[in-house]
């Protein structure tokens, strides 16, 4: 009996490329079932890859080209063998160097998601063995409430190979406008025989300054026949996070009252607690100075009166060369703060796989996945505090504006600091289990049925208490060259003594529990060959995600100021690593009876710590498809095509704590919706070497959850306007187009370039819909007599309510731009060196009636990537440089909370980033064990964004360098 292994030449070349995944071949006697089937023809100028031994880097890269030109659509993959040698953290800096591919970074410069061609990573539809991939994870400072999926949960060791799809086919899933990207673990019958590979890291970063462990092994075995096998594998990550930086909280300007802008209030107006807009015509206003001049050291030291009024006279007369137009728009930190983040991060990861092969017309399987990660973090920074929540806030004198008004030196008076303790303790899991199976019938195997269930489950849980203690005031010289610093005015913020109090200081206690789940039930009929068929097939897919939130900082507070006093707060306070004082947590905790609060939180509407929405939702969608694949001759030259339409039908529950009357209660809002999705994509042999490619389609991503979650408030006594999520928005819907023109040079070399549109609609904003309150989900006994008395006047039940929510806008965003890719061998100048480089362009214009409302809200694009790497590598000996850059763009909405400023708007800097791989192997010794060296962000680069202006930073991080050296083979 032959098993059948491998049905076309490229999935053969991926068994032989596995067989090497710690950089080695082994070469055995193959058994019947390790036998090739025969080559598939292909043009001139292609490798018979059945005839090839995989032994390196070089040899991946092919498979890659090869790969990219036997597909019909627009696709890019990554074989293990590439992954397993490149200095890649995780799977997305392994994507990083596909063309259009863009990673979300963390503050620690891990990737932590990736976008495709323009579009955010919530656009991007991310499948493990078919099934969606969904987890539960946040990153270090995120508050992830879209469908991003982290990516640093999943070992590389454990795929075989990641494909981007960025033209769809019918039978893929549904959900990623901008691409699907396709992760496939590995299975025992990719690499016959029995196996045993490991490997084994140190790595050591800049700042952390400690080595830190990481592990990997994997055996894989078949029997003899050829008809059953097991694969399982193990990875351990210990690692620290270890980041210093900076941060602004957003940037803020004063906000004067009547007295201090020098205008005359209407009567019975009162001109100190009333700040016109007038007086603060750029938005703003977090800074509120006194009214008059407190009494304190700080101001006493600086030669000033207290009790004297702050007005405007009294602004001018200490900031000489200013106007009041000038002062009131002066640009400060809403809290300044160094930050030093520090704390150990463990992953441990395990893969299973069992396969069975009881005829060459049966394939039984199951996968496995388990991922658990526990990081803590020790955060802390101090604030200089600006922002203020009445007039108590720094006086600032002897002001130096630029021309957009932002403040380059000043001296702060009054100014006070606050310590943010904050140690956050994450847990995260994440299952998955994949069993499927593929039978064959007809004479000639030309019917194939595949049947696959996919689920997979993420649990996260965030602890983070925050304790904040505050300075005595004092007097602080300020200075922004481009990154604000300061002194402390004789104060050492480093001194557990210096008088630390409670005074404007507090305590928080803020927690976080997500859960989802994935499940996608499948099954595909195909007649014909994998190359000339027909093929139907319908599916079954259930997404589920619930936040919930939960906070008891006013109960642990009221026992905090109880139990610690000022004087004894020295008692609890270190000095820190990074200039100023940390808190010895688990002394505090234990003294102030830290646990019985944290078992006897309540849940809350909002996560403090992430500022995420609690609530959830629940999806089911029915799709079914028909597809078919193609040759044809044109001019003697071979034209593969692939067409179909998919159809899908989607039903969804969104559920979220509201509060009605005076009851809190989970509220539940429903919708359903439809859609086809048609695709169709060409590929033509136009020469030897030289592919035509083309493809038009229409793609799908479902809408935000946050902007769909109930949020209702009814508050309004007339009964006429309310507030809510909104469940019918409609989906996000992609118009595309791409053509694209390939040549291929020989060996591992090509040069493609693509040109791609998308029009995509269904952006949202906020807006207002006029709903009968019957729809709104909200009791009639939850109403005060008199909004009751009003509905019943306007309409009863059917009264017509104005709703405030999330609209879809009537406009599109055209996306336009194009990619190059060349991979070039270099033998010609010497043995062994070649390098790959990729280029991405993008352009962005909202069209429509309210393209405007699209205009301050496109972010997260950058519109100019581009990566490149030089290698070389003989048959023992590898050296890899590659380099990574990304242009900045804008990475929020405008307006989005940047202290209230109008114009504020957030953009990443432009970014760039050198990694190196090295490696050597003993090819004389048992396994052949090979050195690694890798070296991570060679030049130490930042990370670092701005609020409008370049020199208004909001977070500037510095990840530092790591290094990691390790050992790795075969048996």
């Amino acid at each position: 009996m032959q098993v059948r292994i491998a049905r076309t030449a490229l999935c053969h070349a991926l068994g032989l490329a596995l067989a090497g995944i710690a950089g080695t071949a082994m070469a055995q006697d193959p058994s019947p079932a390790q036998q090739s089937p025969a080559p598939v023809p292909a043009g001139p100028a292609a490798t018979d890859l059945d005839s090839v031994v995989v032994t390196g880097y070089r040899q991946s890269l092919q498979y890659s080209t090869d790969a990219k030109r036997e597909s019909t659509g627009f696709t890019d993959s990554i074989f293990s063998e590439d992954i397993g040698k490149f200095p890649d953290t995780n799977i997305a800096e392994s994507l990083a160097r596909i063309p259009g591919i863009q990673i979300d970074r963390d503050v620690n410069g891990e990737g932590l998601n990736v976008g495709i061609r323009g579009l955010p990573q919530s656009f991007t539809k991310t499948i493990i063995n078919g099934g969606e991939a969904a987890t539960a994870s946040i990153g270090l400072n995120r508050g992830n409430q879209n469908r991003e999926v982290d990516l640093n949960l999943f070992p590389t060791e454990f795929f075989n190979k990641l494909t981007v799809y960025k033209s769809p086919q019918a039978s893929l899933p549904e959900g990623g406008i901008s691409g699907v990207v396709d992760m496939r673990s590995m299975r025992p019958f990719d690499i016959p025989g029995r196996h045993f590979n490991y490997s084994g890291q140190f790595d050591y970063n800049t700042i952390g300054e400690k080595f830190n462990p990481r592990g990997s092994a994997m055996y894989s075995w078949t029997n003899d026949e050829g008809t059953f096998g097991a694969l399982v594998g193990a990875s351990v990550v210990r690692s620290r996070i270890s980041v210093r930086g900076w941060e602004s909280v957003g940037w803020m300007n004063p906000g004067l009252n009547y007295q201090q802008c020098g205008l005359t209030p209407p009567e019975g107006v009162d001109p100190l607690t009333n700040r016109p807009a007038e007086c603060n015509p750029g938005g703003g206003g977090s800074l509120q100075m006194p009214n008059t001049v407190p009494d304190n050291a700080s101001t006493r030291g600086a030669g000033m009166t207290p009790g004297d009024i702050v007005d405007a006279e009294w602004l001018l007369a200490q900031n000489p060369g200013l106007t009041i137009d000038q002062i009131t728009e002066a640009l400060f930190p809403r809290l300044a703060r160094p930050v030093d983040m520090s704390g150990d991060r463990e992953r441990d990861a395990v893969v299973a796989s069992l396969e069975w092969r009881p005829s060459d017309r049966m394939h039984f399987y199951v996968d496995a996945l388990y991922s658990r990660a526990n990081y803590e973090n020790d955060r802390i920074d101090v604030n200089l505090v600006g922002r203020t929540f009445g007039p108590s806030g720094f006086l600032p004198t002897n002001m130096q504006l630029d021309a957009n008004n932002v403040v380059t030196s000043a001296t702060l008076v009054n100014s006070q600091f606050l310590l943010e303790a904050r140690p956050y303790r994450d847990e995260v899991q994440y299952w998955n289990i994949n069993p499927g199976a593929t039978f064959w019938f007809g004479e000639d195997d030309s019917v194939k049925l595949d049947v696959q269930a996919n689920w997979s489950r993420s649990w996260f849980f965030r602890e983070s208490p925050t304790i904040m203690p505050t300075s005595p005031f004092t007097t602080v010289e300020y200075t922004n060259n481009g990154t604000p610093s300061f002194t402390a005015g004789g104060l050492d913020l480093n001194d557990p003594n210096a008088g630390w109090g409670w005074t404007g200081g507090r305590v928080n206690l803020n927690n976080e529990k997500r859960v989802t789940e994935a499940g996608r039930l499948r099954a595909d009929l195909q007649f014909g060959e994998d190359d000339r068929n027909i093929k139907v097939g319908v599916s079954h897919d259930r997404s589920r995600r619930t936040m919930v939130a939960f906070d008891n900082s006013a109960a642990w507070q009221a026992n905090v100021f109880n139990t610690v006093a000022p004087g004894d707060l020295p008692n609890f306070l270190r000095p820190g690593p990074y200039g100023f004082v940390t808190v010895d947590f688990d002394a505090f905790m234990d003294a102030t009876d830290y646990q019985r609060f944290f078992d006897e939180a309540p849940e809350v509407g909002t996560s403090q710590s992430v500022g995420a929405a609690a609530g959830g939702f629940d999806e089911k969608s029915m799709a079914a498809y028909v597809e078919f694949n193609g040759e044809a001759e044109v001019w003697n030259r071979n034209l593969r095509f692939n067409g179909g339409v998919r159809y899908i039908d989607t039903d969804q529950d969104i559920t979220g704590p509201v509060v009605l009357g005076a009851t809190r209660v989970w509220q539940t809002l429903s919708s359903t919706y439809d859609e086809w999705l048609p695709s169709f994509n060409v590929a033509w042999d136009v020469a030897d070497s030289w592919v035509v490619r083309m493809s038009s389609s229409r793609t799908m991503t479902r809408p935000n959850p946050r902007s769909m979650l109930p949020a209702t408030t009814f508050s309004d006594p007339s009964a006429e306007i309310a507030d809510q999520g909104n469940p019918n928005l409609s989906p996000y819907l992609s118009t595309n187009f791409d053509l694209g023109l390939e040549w291929y040079t020989g060996d591992e070399g090509m040069v493609a370039l693509t040109m791609f549109n998308k029009r995509v609609s269904g952006y949202t904003y906020q807006g207002i819909n006029v709903r009968p309150f019957r729809e709104l989900g909200i009791p009639l006994d939850s109403l005060t007599e008199n909004q009751l008395a009003a509905l019943n006047a306007n309409g009863g039940l059917d009264a017509p309510i104005n709703v405030r929510q999330q609209v879809n806008a009537d406009a599109t965003l055209d996306i336009q731009g194009w990619e190059l890719i060349w991979v070039q061998p270099l033998d010609f100048v010497f043995q062994g060196l070649g390098f790959m480089a990729n280029y991405t362009d993008i352009d962005l214009e909202p069209t429509g009636q309210e393209a405007d409302q699209l205009a301050g809200n496109l972010f997260g694009i950058s519109p100019v990537m581009w990566n490149a790497t030089t290698y070389w590598e003989n048959d023992v000996a590898s050296v890899r440089l590659s380099y990574n850059w990304v242009e900045g763009s804008a990475q929020r909405a405008r307006g989005n909370n940047e202290g209230g400023l109008n114009y504020g708007q957030y953009f990443g800097e432009d970014r760039g980033q050198f990694d190196l791989s090295a490696s050597y192997t003993l090819a004389s010794l048992p396994s052949k064990p090979q050195i690694t060296f890798n070296v991570l962000n060679i030049t130490n680069e930042e990370t670092r964004n701005y609020i409008t202006y370049p020199n208004v930073p909001g977070e500037i991080y510095q990840p530092g360098r790591t290094f990691l050296i390790g050992l790795r083979g075969t048996f």
